[in-house]
């Protein structure tokens, strides 16, 4: 498969950018290159044009559908799986919202509420306002992410244009 310079550039562009995000710069290059294709890509495929190998492919592929940010299309007659990357900015944007606030933010909301309630951390008061703190600002953090993932299309667009 070949990659056009600019097709090249982005899908290095965006693997960077996913690992300075926390997300494994292989996953984030497949992404990338399932947003540059007009068409479903198989593992071959991509394979071929990240020069990766078929469990790298595969474990990234499989994290990527898991996250509901890509998909897998059967082909009638074909024993290849097809991937495809949902190319709508603003739905993708919330899904990945989704799955980090679930992933991240909700099991220390849910930490921070047990040690809040801990016998052992009451007798402590600087590490329960600590506690208390953190709770209340993850709490906030939940809300805010509970009005973008709540939001119509183009909500995020549309607060972006406003602040530039």
């Amino acid at each position: 498969m070949q990659l056009t310079e600019s097709k090249q550039r982005f899908i290095q562009a965006w693997g960077t950018l996913g690992s300075n995000w926390g997300i494994n710069r292989t996953m984030a290059q497949i992404h990338a290159l399932l947003l540059a294709s007009p068409e479903a890509l198989s593992t071959d495929d991509l394979m071929e044009a990240l020069s990766i190998s078929r469990g790298n492919a595969s474990m990234n592929i499989r994290t990527l559908v898991e996250w509901g940010i890509v998909f897998k299309e059967i082909r009638a007659g074909d024993r290849k799986e097809y991937y495809y990357a949902d190319k709508d900015i603003d739905r993708m944007a919330r899904q990945i919202a989704r799955e980090r606030k679930r992933r991240e933010i909700e099991p220390v909301v849910n930490l921070l509420e047990e040690l809040r309630k801990d016998k052992e951390v009451a007798q402590d008061p600087d590490f329960q306002k600590t506690v208390s703190d953190l709770h209340g600002f993850t709490s906030r953090l939940t809300n805010i992410a509970d009005v973008f993932l709540g939001s119509g299309k183009n909500w995020l667009t549309n607060i972006i244009k406003k602040l530039t």
